[in-house]
């Protein structure tokens, strides 16, 4: 895409602010390419939510028409570019804890509304505090509570494991709470995870349904497929779906639980003998070597959330890009990650 007169190397991660609008040519290379996403590789100062703002507000046109964050880009379309509003400058190292918590929430927000956000939680940072646990979003949250007396806290309205990457639903106000809780409880709520695997599945897309009990071991608690009717077992249903194999040695699978039970997709990948790469705690499979170039750490990512808005006004749809240990696995296995997923119209319980 070029601005004219300026090469397109001169224009990506161009500080535009102030600028006034400008209007650029989608090359055919850009071909395809989804309108946030132009925005997002283009100008990595902009921050996700921003560039989501500009385009439903409709200060991005293309060919002169207001357009949608997932529209597709055809060559010699023209795009407006309003004047955009890069990141601040993130906070100095003895600033105050909160001012950085403030900081870093906002640099991994990737939707936000005045009842809701949607975090893209990094792999290795806890949702809540327990045993050992200092640092954790939970506990960051009350960075974002406003001034006076009816400010509000954010708080979580649902989990991911510590392990896990992507995206976290957060409420802002007591009211969102309330209403997202009710949407999971009865199961609203549409979740889709990604996942790189050992072996291929078979069928390549399946549902998994079995009882799941907790475990405690002697430094640990994980979930055991347990029967039906035994004391502490709940049921859950997973559907999984085969997205592109590496021979028949790893997968890149698509998952939609139905239940939301703790390490329900952990346990059911290993119940099926396909346990996630980097899983510690359910990966059980002796002499199995990791492929060179994959790092041990946990492969599953909380792809996608869409949920009815608390307000009934509008759709919540929100995508979350791969953490880099798996961007490296995708480039190192030849994965598009702009494939098609079939697992998308799965049915729902």
């Amino acid at each position: 895409m070029q601005v004219k007169g300026e090469s397109a190397a001169g224009v990506k991660g161009q500080d535009l602010k102030g600028q006034g609008v400008q209007n650029v040519t989608v090359t055919p290379d850009e071909n395809g390419m989804r309108v946030d996403r132009f925005f997002e590789a283009r100008f990595p100062g902009l921050s996700f939510s921003h560039i989501q703002r500009i385009i439903r507000k409709g200060e991005v046109r293309v060919s002169g028409k207001r357009t949608q964050p997932k529209a597709r880009l055809e060559a010699g379309q023209t795009v407006r570019i309003p004047p955009l509003k890069l990141e601040p400058p993130k906070p100095r190292d003895d600033a105050p804890a909160d001012q950085k918590d403030r900081a870093f929430l906002r640099s991994i927000t990737l939707y936000e509304d005045d009842d809701v956000m949607v975090l893209n939680k990094p792999m290795g940072l806890a949702v809540q505090g327990g045993s050992g646990t200092v640092r954790h979003l939970d506990g960051m949250l009350g960075a974002l509570q406003g001034q006076g007396r009816d400010a509000q806290r954010p708080r979580l309205v649902h989990r991911l494991d510590k392990d896990t990457a992507g995206c976290l639903l957060v409420a802002k106000t007591r009211f969102a709470a309330a209403a997202l809780a009710k949407t999971f409880r009865s199961r609203s709520a549409r979740k889709l995870y990604w996942a790189l695997v050992v072996g291929v599945p078979k069928p390549k897309q399946g549902r998994i349904s079995t009882f799941l009990a907790k475990e405690d071991r002697e430094d640990e608690s994980l979930m055991r497929i347990a029967k039906h009717g035994e004391d502490g077992a709940s049921h859950a249903v997973t559907y999984y779906a085969v997205v592109e194999t590496a021979g028949q040695k790893l997968t890149w699978v698509s998952l939609k639980p139905v239940t939301g039970r703790t390490h329900q997709l952990r346990a059911h990948m290993a119940h099926i003998s396909c346990p996630i790469i980097g899983d510690a705690k359910y990966f059980e499979k002796e002499n199995w070597e990791l492929p060179g170039g994959l790092q041990n750490k946990l492969h599953l990512l909380a792809r996608r959330i869409a949920v009815p808005h608390p307000r009934g006004t509008k759709n919540i749809d929100i995508t979350a890009p791969l953490p880099p240990h798996m961007q490296q696995s995708w480039n190192l296995l030849g994965f598009d990650a702009k494939r098609y997923d079939p697992i998308e119209d799965a049915p729902e319980e």
